[in-house]
């Protein structure tokens, strides 16, 4: 039976650990306006990068053909997290990568992998999935713009070296009905219905649309605009959906710990009472033992 003071103790303990719990709450969920904000703020941006394509579609849907990567083996960018306590994060989405990867080898398609985040990293490599390279994930939003241009540079390497077929992102978006949900997207080629629907899209003014640099060199420029904004979006939703789940987890955590201390308190105070009662019932006895020395001596 454990003592008052390791009781004691084991509930300090307990009351440090909510603590921290408690911070984690703080800071995902602060982290999680963050990165929506940002997802929020790139959609002027998106925008704007839409009407250019637009623009330079709306008389010559030609272009297109310039975008298409060569063919060659496809591209996989999984993004996952660095730091774990946030659930089931990595596990559900390096399943969903897993699966994807498997369709490609089944369908006889050379691929190679990027992992963002040394957890989603770990997890593949657990699945026997090899991953070519590795990206750290950034402390802040700040940060996200420069890990969407080390993708984009990544994927240029190997589009130089053996040329893409493909470019897929892998990752996490929040819905309305789960805080993290494995999402696929594919960065290139662009759609051809897409681009159809951009050509054949309205313009959203009276005014028409001009441009006076040359299309052969402006549509390259835009579609890596294009790129990079999409890039970033799925970074900015993928650690939106990390914390999210972060936070997830740390309430349930909280509420774990919660019971665990109202359990440790409630067994201190009984120890703490058994104790009380033990002294008392010692005292007694001793006065009563006492009181029977005093009375056997007075009667002799």
């Amino acid at each position: 039976m454990q003592t008052l003071e390791a009781l004691s103790r084991r509930i300090a303990t307990t009351e440090d650990l909510e603590s921290i719990v408690r911070t984690m709450k703080s800071l995902s969920a602060v982290s999680i306006r963050q990165y929506e904000s940002a997802v929020a703020a790139l959609r002027d941006y998106s925008r704007t990068v839409e009407l250019a394509l637009q623009a330079l579609l709306r008389d010559r849907p030609a272009l297109v053909r310039a975008a298409a990567p060569a063919a060659g083996p496809a591209a996989v960018v999984v993004f996952g997290s660095d730091h774990g306590l946030c659930g089931r994060f990595n596990d559900e989405v390096a399943r969903f990568a897993h699966e994807r990867l498997r369709e490609l080898d089944a369908a006889g398609t050379r691929r190679r992998c990027l992992a963002v985040g040394a957890r989603a990293e770990a997890r593949l490599a657990a699945m026997g999935e090899a991953v070519d390279e590795r990206l750290f994930l950034p402390g802040s939003v700040s940060g996200l713009a420069a890990l969407a241009q080390a993708v984009l540079v990544q994927v240029d390497t190997w589009g130089a070296v053996e040329g893409l077929g493909r470019v897929l992102l892998i990752y996490h978006r929040r819905t309305s009905e789960a805080v993290a949900v494995p999402h696929m997207r594919q960065l290139l080629p662009l759609s051809p219905e897409r681009v159809r629907n951009l050509a054949a899209r309205p313009w959203p003014s009276h005014r028409l649309p001009l441009f006076t640099m040359d299309a052969d060199r402006l549509w390259p420029a835009v579609i890596r605009q294009y790129l990079f904004s999409s890039v970033y979006r799925a970074a900015a939703e993928s650690l939106a959906s990390e914390h999210a789940s972060r936070l997830a987890s740390m309430q349930a955590a909280e509420r774990n710990i919660e019971e665990h201390l109202e359990e440790q308190q409630a067994e201190f105070r009984r120890r703490r009472q058994e104790t009380i009662t033990e002294e008392l019932l010692d005292i007694v006895t001793g006065f009563e033992a006492s009181a029977s020395v005093s009375t056997g001596a007075f009667g002799g």
